[in-house]
């Protein structure tokens, strides 16, 4: 009897188990899964924005730095260089824009001159004209009183001597006038050609603005000899060495930012109609078996490459051979954010993984704990 129930206690325990195993399969059979999933990451290049050698290289292959850490320096000197040469013309420039102005200020004065010169001669002009009216009456005064004796011809023709020179003093007056409206005018294209000279004024003018960019030009490129890390990440793949000649705009090495691992979980084409965004996922790296993550889906790719009809031999459509009776489904990129990643699961870029999609948990707040797919499975 005894025996009958160690019989029967066994087989239980062999049925509960039979039926737990069950179940997890079942869960990995009913919602979509995928054995084609692969680790992805943020890989940012980082590119050098000048051209040097490298002088500094505090950091090593696969090295963990922190954002801001220094990744190489490039030799300052010819930048420090180039950066005293644009403050020397920058002082220079401050110094040609002074110039230019004292040029503006000598062309106002003059112009301020041609003016004054202009209204002198005008009112020399009126004064002229009042003397010469008076000299012609005194003048004709002294021609009456001669036939009367009343006058000596000595003072007759003092009269018309002073009446002919106010003539000839008005006439210079005249082309005093006309001498000065033509410096006036001088004088004014001379302030024009000073004021374009000088161009806009105080720190708005043009040459003070591309010296002082220059400037900062000259400093953004010291300050660009130090290659620093935008993000915290993992250096990989470093080849370069003290002495190597940094190329600007060429990248010089990869660091893969540790903030943005992701899964790419690749699904047939038939499974994606269920999925929806914000399903739960469960994610179990190959590296990591019986460590299952926990995700979500953020998003589902609108296309994928077309294979066949593209361009082949001969500008020629490109068309491979198919089994009429066979039909391969597409694989579609399936976006999972991972939310708990446990300390000790180390990501890295581009290792495989499996994925399951718990459909139907879009919104909802009771999450099932990740359980690791089976390895049969994986």
């Amino acid at each position: 009897m005894k025996k009958n129930q160690r019989y029967l206690l066994t087989a239980g325990v062999v049925l509960l188990a039979v039926v737990v195993v069950l179940l997890m399969y079942w869960d990995y059979v009913t919602n979509p899964w995928t054995r084609d999933g692969q680790v992805r990451a943020q890989v940012i290049q980082i590119t050098p924005r000048v051209s040097g050698p490298i002088v500094k290289l505090p950091i090593k292959d696969n090295q963990l730095v922190k954002a801001g850490d220094l990744l190489f320096e490039l030799d300052r000197r010819t930048f420090e260089a180039s950066l005293e040469q644009a403050r020397a013309q920058l002082d220079e420039t401050g110094d040609n824009y002074q110039a230019l102005v004292q040029q503006v200020e000598a062309a106002k004065a003059m112009v301020a001159v041609s003016r004054a010169a202009i209204t002198q001669a005008k009112s020399s002009i009126k004064e002229m004209e009042s003397t010469i009216e008076k000299n012609e009456a005194e003048y004709d005064r002294q021609k009456e009183l001669l036939p009367r004796k009343a006058t000596s011809q000595k003072a007759v023709d003092r009269a018309k001597a002073n009446y002919e020179i106010s003539i000839e003093q008005r006439k210079t007056a005249v082309a005093a006038l006309a001498q000065s409206k033509a410096s006036l005018l001088e004088s004014e294209a001379n302030l024009a050609e000073a004021k374009a000279n000088l161009g806009a004024a105080g720190e708005a003018n043009a040459s003070i603005r591309a010296a002082r960019a220059a400037v900062r030009q000259a400093e953004l490129n010291l300050e660009f000899t130090q290659v620093r890390a935008p993000v915290d990440g993992y250096v990989t793949n470093l080849n370069l060495r003290l002495g190597s000649q940094a190329v600007a705009n060429q990248p010089a090495l990869a660091l893969v930012d540790v903030n943005s691992f992701w899964v790419d979980g690749f699904f047939k084409e038939t499974s994606i109609g269920k999925i929806r965004e914000g399903d739960k996922a469960v994610v179990t790296l190959m590296a990591y078996p019986d460590t299952p993550l926990e995700g979500s889906v953020d998003s589902l790719g609108w296309g994928i490459a077309q294979q066949d009809g593209s361009t082949g031999f001969e500008l020629l459509p490109n068309i491979s051979p198919t089994f009429e009776w066979i039909r391969l489904a597409q694989r579609v990129p399936v976006r999972i954010h991972l939310t708990n990643v446990p300390d000790e699961v180390e990501l890295r870029v581009g290792i495989t993984c499996s994925v399951l999609v718990r459909t139907g948990t879009s919104g909802s707040e009771k999450e099932k704990p990740p359980v690791a797919a089976p390895r049969a499975l994986q």
